[in-house]
């Protein structure tokens, strides 16, 4: 191979590589939040068999809102408050919980991993600001059945096509001195899988 063909292949390269590397960092929400807002099928009614009772989102979850590619509603089930996201696409607008919650002055710890009452493992974490106290866990599901603890691993997934739209994310946040979320296990060591 001549000298200035391979410098223009290893050009070529690295242009390519490049372009590869800032691909996840491109706006994917070409086309604003109302063209993934189509498919949306409407909030649902309960969460683990309990009734669901939506509540105004607060100030700060009206501003994330304005540029998310899908819908945030927040409920209350009588014992948890649960934060719902309908997500349309692919976007790395979808913060995780934690990253919330640390934004809104909270420490944070993590907690095991829990599975909920569908057997669904969820990412958990303990919420404290002050003399609150909260466990919340997180997960994101598609309508096949796919889920994810975290929205990191979610994110590539969905990136990648290796899942489609659309995802719920729902994240359930429990007093600490109220009961377990229903069905719900911890996956210490010691527990089944």
């Amino acid at each position: 191979m001549s000298p200035s063909r391979s410098r223009r292949a290893g050009a070529l390269f690295l242009v390519t590589a490049m372009l590869a590397a800032l691909a996840p960092l491109a706006d994917e929400s070409v086309g604003g939040p109302a063209a993934t807002d189509l498919g949306f099928p409407g909030w649902p009614t309960h969460h683990d068999g309990r009734l669901l009772e939506a509540l105004p989102l607060t100030r700060r979850e009206l501003a994330f809102v304005q540029d998310f590619p899908g819908r945030v509603g927040r409920f209350s089930d009588g014992q948890h408050q649960i934060i719902i996201r309908w997500v349309g696409a692919p976007t790395r607008r979808l913060h995780p919980a934690v990253e919330c919650f640390r934004g809104n002055g909270y420490k944070v710890e993590a907690l095991p991993a829990q599975r909920d009452s569908g057997g669904a493992i969820m990412g958990c974490f303990r919420a404290r600001r002050g003399t609150e106290s909260l466990k919340v866990c997180e997960l994101i599901r598609d309508e096949r059945g796919q889920n994810w603890p975290d929205v990191s691993a979610w994110y590539w997934h969905a990136l990648l096509g290796w899942t489609h739209s659309p995802w719920w994310s729902v994240v359930v946040a429990t007093n600490d001195a109220a009961p377990p979320i229903p069905g719900s296990r911890d996956l210490t060591p010691g527990h089944e899988w």
